[in-house]
């Protein structure tokens, strides 16, 4: 856990002393009260000197602005340094001391995700913001629900799966939908296809999901070369204008939208301390504890950074990540393969509201500090290379920052 490293206690008497000593940084700051049995407040900040003189400082006149002046007994901070470490730090001690409403507190919604139902014998491709351990297929997360949508239409194009809710009962009476009628679906529902077929489909989306379209690129460069090769120019052609309308569809892709339990990324912070870097890893879709690597004091130690990261994330490697795109490559023929090998079964609470977090700093605009993701391993040396990208950001933005804004003064009535 992010502990709130630095206390002071609160004297109304000597306040001025008490505001003087808080530093005028972004943080995380908690203040508990008198009474063993009153709720504390927890709150984040971009100065926290000035929001311990708002909430404790002498009331100007009747005002309805909250004031714990009579009640406050100690403040407990962290200085951040970048705002996911703030709100990481936030939600960490939130839900130790709300566990009833710190979701709704902090509005952790759920991330936009796409879901392949592989619990039903002809599965189907959604949005969906729930996670649940059913052995489904999740992909994500991505910006909200329309981007989600949208990005699924022009992925969908490109394959022969059902898009309707309706419950298949293969009756070769029903009339089918628009989608059957362009050819745009295998049409299970009135047994214009066999299961076998489906689920050859339904293996080739999920394969196609679980390397980001790389195996489907590599399926039609592979025919249009064996095209070519065969002299086969017009089969060639229409496989060309295919590998492009795959392109198109994956052009808008998210780099993070990923299967979410083999997402497995490095995001990296500046941290409060000078020439201090935060590593954030995340391993099958959850934040893991984050590790400092302050250089300055790294510089004087015999072991290498390098060393220091793989100590820190070889243990993350498999705790979670249940494939890679290369181990996935091989696709599934049958429900039951790709359950076996596509299915999540484990979603701990904690995995919607890490991939929430996550999200909602990749998504921010602009972006603090950098992630890479992992794919054979984790890639130890563009993560120092970045380290040394934003310690010399640091450095430039310390030199030509202006100084904080002075707290406001409070005289004593």
């Amino acid at each position: 856990m992010l502990e709130l490293d630095s206390a002071a206690e609160f004297d109304p008497a000597g306040d001025a002393e008490f505001f003087a000593a808080l530093p005028s940084r972004p943080g995380v700051l908690l203040i508990e009260m008198r009474a063993a049995d009153a709720q504390p407040y927890l709150a984040r900040t971009a100065y926290i000197r000035r929001a311990a003189e708002r909430l404790l400082g002498p009331p100007e006149g009747p005002s309805k602005r909250l004031n714990l002046r009579a009640v406050a007994a100690r403040i407990r901070f962290r200085v951040t340094g970048s705002k996911l470490e703030q709100a990481f730090a936030l939600y960490q001690h939130a839900r130790a001391l709300f566990p009833r409403d710190y979701r709704r507190w902090m509005r952790l919604r759920p991330p936009a995700l796409l879901k392949v139902n592989l619990r039903s014998e002809y599965p189907r491709c959604y949005v969906t913001r729930q996670i649940r351990a059913d052995q489904g297929f999740y992909f994500g997360p991505f910006a909200s629900r329309r981007a989600a949508q949208a990005f699924a239409e022009g992925f969908l194009d490109l394959f022969k799966i059902r898009r309707c809710q309706i419950k298949i009962r293969r009756d070769p009476t029903f009339p089918g939908c628009i989608y059957s009628e362009m050819k745009m679906c295998l049409a299970p529902c009135f047994a214009g296809c066999t299961k076998g077929e489906y689920d050859a489909e339904t293996g080739l989306v999920l394969e196609t999901l679980a390397t980001a379209g790389a195996a489907l690129e590599e399926k039609f460069e592979r025919e249009r070369e064996a095209a070519s090769d065969a002299l086969d120019f017009e089969r060639a052609a229409a496989l060309h204008k295919r590998l492009d309308k795959v392109s198109a569809a994956l052009r808008g892709l998210p780099d993070i939208a990923r299967r979410v339990d083999a997402l497995g990324a490095i995001i990296l912070q500046r941290a409060g301390e000078e020439k201090t870097i935060v590593v954030f890893p995340v391993a099958g879709g959850l934040l893991a504890e984050p590790l400092f690597l302050n250089f300055a004091e790294l510089s004087t130690q015999p072991r290498s950074v390098e060393a220091l990261l793989r100590q820190h994330l070889e243990p993350l490697r498999d705790s979670r990540e249940r494939g890679s795109p290369n181990e996935t490559s091989a696709g599934a023929s049958t429900p039951l393969d790709s359950r076996a090998r596509y299915g999540l079964r484990d979603a701990p609470v904690e995995l919607a509201e890490h991939l929430s977090l996550v999200a909602r700093w990749f998504y921010s605009k602009p972006r603090e500090g950098e992630i890479l993701f992992r794919e054979a391993d984790w890639p130890y040396r563009k993560i120092l290379r970045a380290c040394g990208r934003l310690i010399a950001q640091g450095d430039a933005s310390q030199a030509g920052a202006p100084s904080p804004p002075p707290s406001p003064s409070r005289t004593p009535k």
